[in-house]
This record gives structure tokens, C-alpha cells and sequence, in this order.
């Protein structure tokens, strides 16, 4: 029995291992594919934010969450749910603004940049862009425009990887005339 339980996990790992590589060869090719890492950047952030839009039919159905009431409970389901569900990681929700409307996602590890290291001539890139995508793409889905950006990130030196979020405001739903 218990060694059933150590190939699950000895499966869970490779997945992840092979997502990270898989992720970095993508990286590495969009490196090569366009001239500079504010370029690189953004496509980055556009292929999360696709994949964010695609990815919270999959978050709700699989977690059985309602609507959040307010910014601080979506913190919440993204750091301990969310994170949880897709990364294995559980990052801490920490310097809120005063307003209630900005907080940070504190990521003491970083499960996309295992084996990575930065080149000297990549110094500007956001190695892990897509997940400012993913999050600002599933939360739009989801009725909610967000600021999403890293501030600090651990291939840079930092001691911890720092997603920034803010609420820009919530988005009313148009509906069709005659589908009222």
C-alpha cells in the first residue's frame, strides 16, 4: 500500500518537473523569437492571460467555490485554493493597502523556476510572467480588472518571489438587448 502512495507522489513530481522544464524550453524559445525581454514580457503575460480566461471554468468546477463578497476573500481563494490546486504552493497574502484594494502573494517557493537560472543579458526578464497572466486573465473571467505585476523575484536576488495585486475596479456584465 504504501508503495502505491510513494508512485503518486513520485508521479506528482515528475509532472511538475516536467512542467517546469516544458515552461523554461518556452521561455527559451521566446527569447530567441523576439529581440528583447520587455517584448518577451509581454507575450508571456498574453499566453497567461489566455490561459487564465480558459483556466477558472476548470478552478470552479473542480473547487466548488461561490462568489467571493469582497477583494480580501478572493486573496484568499487564490493564495490557498488556486495556488494550491495548479502549483502545490500555498503563498502568504500580506501588505494590504490601507483602501483594502492592493495586497501582495509572498511566494517563499517558486515551482516554475526550479533548475532556472538568469543569463546576464536577460537582466530585465520576468521569468514568471505568465502567472500575472493567468491571474489577471481567470479574475476577468470572473467580472474583476486587476493591476498584476512581480515586484520582487528570486531569480533576481531577492529572497522571496512578490506578486502585486490591485483591484482597478469590477466589470459590469453587457448583456445582448432582447436577452434581459
Amino acid at each position: 500500500m504504501s508503495r502505491q502512495s510513494n508512485r503518486t507522489t513520485d508521479s506528482k513530481k515528475m509532472n511538475s518537473e516536467l512542467f517546469t522544464l516544458t515552461y523554461g524550453a518556452l521561455v527559451t524559445q521566446l527569447c530567441k523569437d523576439y529581440e528583447n525581454d520587455e517584448e518577451v514580457n509581454k507575450q508571456l503575460d498574453k499566453m497567461g492571460y489566455n490561459i487564465g480566461v480558459r483556466l477558472i471554468e476548470d478552478f470552479l468546477a473542480r473547487s466548488s467555490i461561490g462568489r467571493c463578497q469582497d477583494f480580501r476573500e478572493t486573496a484568499d481563494v487564490i493564495a490557498k485554493v488556486a495556488f494550491k490546486m495548479y502549483l502545490g504552493i500555498t503563498p502568504s497574502v500580506t501588505n494590504w493597502s490601507p483602501a483594502g484594494d492592493e495586497f501582495s502573494l509572498i511566494l517563499e517557493s517558486n515551482p516554475l523556476v526550479d533548475f532556472v537560472e538568469l543569463p546576464d543579458n536577460h537582466s530585465t526578464l520576468i521569468y514568471s510572467n505568465l502567472l500575472c497572466g493567468v491571474l489577471r486573465g481567470a479574475l476577468e473571467m470572473v467580472q474583476m480588472a486587476v493591476d498584476v505585476k512581480f515586484v520582487q523575484d528570486t531569480l533576481r536576488g531577492d529572497n522571496v518571489t512578490e506578486i502585486r495585486m490591485k483591484f482597478i475596479k469590477r466589470i459590469e456584465e453587457n448583456v445582448p438587448a432582447g436577452d434581459e
